[in-house]
């Protein structure tokens, strides 16, 4: 039986990002293996679905950091004894750090015809990058795709860029449109799901409740949001009550915290946690802020654009691809405190039809990104590489 293996640094990647490609995998006859750190969880999941999708899971202790080269080199040997063992005759890799170490596995298996495909879901050089940390990642990068036989993007600059790239022999470069998108799943609640879900989360029709999702670390960007927060509360601002909703966790959570207490905003921002599901509390906001200094296209915002939720984003290459400045939403620089307060004042003031308007333009933006076009994509990529590896057997 035909073996692929997807390697990521967080064991719940697979379960938030890959199901689909697992089900076309499968669908070409492939046993799926799926190799991650176990002991580093970024995305909740039931365990459960392991067997659901008949994966065999490998913990493979692969850390973030790429500084940690002790423990990437340990990764690098269980991964490469993986694929020698199982017999694996397709790697698909993602994160960073996965990506790198899928694609030295690839080339120290060469003997194998192992392979490969990496999807970046974001290279880390881009416009406005640190000048020594772009120059360093792009060299990788550049490195790296002498050993990949198909580079899949998510973006127009990260496709410009990987299109310079030498690639193996015959390796192409795909753009999708992010993971894919679930249009039938992020859909506009109706007015009694609305009402539903504000009254779980206590909050009336009156309020303005604004939604931020994502992990809780420095390129996501949360503190940015509160200096907004505070410059309402201090300002002139007549409208409706501002309720802040934070869904997610992370590193950076202490700290939010504790600065939601300093800047006496306790009454207006809401810490959530990890929300699953997450569509009734993005579905009943009025507004979602999405400031990442750095995104490859940022599907939570285009989940709340797909529910017709209004998006007050930093501009990035990622958000470049579906935001229109007050159209479906506000962009602004990712530190413009200034800019997300007027955003924020923006969205509150818009009268009821303007309101049905930009609803309207949210869902319009997001067509392109369904899952079914990523999956169209996908499949053609899974299908020229399983041509190569049944002609070679």
């Amino acid at each position: 039986m035909k073996k692929v293996l997807i390697i990521a640094t967080v064991s719940g990647f697979l379960f938030q990002f890959e199901q689909e490609n697992v089900r076309i995998l499968q669908s070409l006859g492939y046993e799926v293996h799926y190799a991650a750190n176990a002991e580093t969880e970024n995305y909740l999941f039931d365990s459960r679905e392991i067997e659901r999708l008949r994966i065999r899971m490998h913990p493979v202790p692969i850390p973030k950091s790429p500084m940690k080269l002790l423990a990437i080199r340990r990764a690098l040997r269980m991964i490469i004894s993986l694929i020698r063992e199982e017999g694996i005759s397709l790697i698909h890799c993602h994160t960073p750090v996965g990506g790198v170490l899928g694609r030295i596995a690839g080339r120290s298996c060469r003997d194998m015809n192992v392979r490969v495909i990496y999807t970046a879901h974001g290279f880390h050089f881009f416009e406005g990058a640190p000048v020594p940390g772009k120059w360093l990642y792009h060299m990788i990068e550049q490195k790296m795709a002498h050993d990949t036989d198909a580079l899949v993007v998510i973006n127009r600059e990260d496709y410009q860029n990987a299109l310079k790239f030498r690639l193996k022999k015959d390796g192409m470069v795909y753009r999708i449109p992010g993971v894919g998108l679930d249009t039938e799943r992020f859909r506009p609640l109706t007015e009694e799901q609305c009402r539903e879900a504000r009254g779980k989360l206590n909050l009336s029709e009156e309020d303005f409740f604004l939604v931020f999702v994502g992990e809780l670390n420095e390129n996501k960007n949360p503190f940015v949001l509160l200096r907004a927060l505070a410059l309402l509360k201090n300002s002139d601002y007549a409208g409706r009550r501002i309720i802040c909703g934070i869904c997610g966790d992370g590193a950076a959570r202490e700290k939010l915290t504790r600065q939601i207490a300093e800047m006496q905003l306790s009454d207006a921002v809401k810490m959530y946690g990890y929300c699953s599901p997450v569509a009734p509390v993005l579905g009943c906001a009025d507004a979602m802020i999405f400031p990442s200094r750095r995104e490859g296209l940022g599907m939570a915002a285009l989940e709340a654009l797909a529910m017709g939720i209004p998006v007050i984003a930093a501009d990035n290459r990622g958000t470049r691809e579906y935001m229109e400045h007050q159209k479906n939403g506000w962009v602004c620089e990712p530190d413009d405190v200034q800019g997300y307060a007027d955003g924020i004042r923006f969205v509150e003031g818009l009268d009821t039809a303007s309101r049905e308007e930009m609803k309207r333009a949210c869902r319009a933006c997001v067509q392109r990104s369904s899952k079914d076009k990523t999956a169209e994509i996908m499949s053609r990529v899974y299908k020229v590489l399983d041509d190569k590896i049944s002609a070679e057997m």
